[in-house]
């Protein structure tokens, strides 16, 4: 049995510790381009048009880590619903998480959902969406909460 030599193991464990690490790098650059090119956009565009029907809403971004957006209750300031992207902690590739709390009223509990975000998608194909798919994804999430909490017989 051809044993490795033990300098040669330890070059290849530090060898794998740089990849992972450049991976990380990578990672967390490609989800600031979804942030700026992606998210950020389609938080703008859904925010212009929801003050139409007098609904505030705004956008948070912490650094390397997660963007959020929150839709408020419809003529007040009170936070209804909030739609969180995040990129998991040591994440080597772009697997994004999403995590949605909504509430019924402004003083109720928030009901929270913690789920893949566009659990179809290939990693890198997250760069390659349209900023009307992140749109098209709150919109969904909203929608139904709204119906359930109007139609729950709690």
């Amino acid at each position: 049995m051809g044993k490795i030599d033990w300098k040669t193991e330890l070059t290849h464990h530090f060898d794998s510790l740089r990849v992972i690490e450049r991976c990380q790098t990578e990672t967390i650059g490609y989800f600031n381009q979804f942030c700026e090119f992606i998210a950020e956009p389609a938080f703008e565009s859904l925010a212009d048009e929801l003050a139409l029907f007098r609904i505030k809403s705004r956008q948070k971004k912490n650094k390397d880590r997660d963007i959020r957006f929150s839709v408020c209750f419809p003529g007040t300031k009170d936070d209804q619903l909030h739609y969180r992207i995040s990129l998991p902690k040591n994440a080597v590739e772009l697997r994004l998480k999403l995590q949605v709390k909504a509430r019924r009223t402004p003083t109720a509990d928030y009901q929270t959902t913690d789920e893949d975000f566009m659990p179809g998608l290939f990693p890198l194909e997250v760069l390659k969406m349209d900023k009307d798919d992140v749109i098209h994804d709150i919109i969904e999430h909203y929608r139904r909460f709204c119906y359930a909490a109007l139609t729950s017989p709690d």
